[in-house]
């Protein structure tokens, strides 16, 4: 089993920065994702960015040169930093640890990040 604790979302004016932390717990993997993706009322939950457990990144295209993904293996822990936000960063943002090896996807409660303008 996994748990994952996010923190660090919140309100924040256009063009502000705001940084979303998700530690995991439980088990470990050797090959892993972990990532984050938002989801607003009415759409379906998108990918925002993830990363390896070895550093390879991807991002969404709407997110590019913004936002920033990385992890700290030993803490279990992945960060986004998102910088110059825009009032359609405004979601509820989950993070996501993927094990393809075993086909398992383990998600976190969900923290909302408001972006006014």
């Amino acid at each position: 089993q996994v748990q994952l604790v996010e923190s660090g979302g919140g309100m924040v004016q256009a063009g502000g920065s705001l940084r979303l932390s998700c530690a995991a717990s439980g088990s470990i993997f050797a090959i892993d994702f972990m990532g984050w993706y938002r989801q607003v009322p009415g759409k379906q939950r998108e990918l925002v960015a993830r990363i390896t457990n070895g550093g390879t990144t991807n991002y969404a295209d709407s997110v590019k040169g913004r936002f920033t993904i990385s992890r700290d293996n030993a803490k279990r822990t992945v960060y986004l930093q998102m910088n110059s936000l825009k009032p359609e960063d405004t979601a509820v943002y989950y993070c996501n640890l993927n094990v393809p090896n075993i086909g398992m996807d383990y998600w976190g409660k969900g923290t909302l990040v408001t972006v006014s303008s």
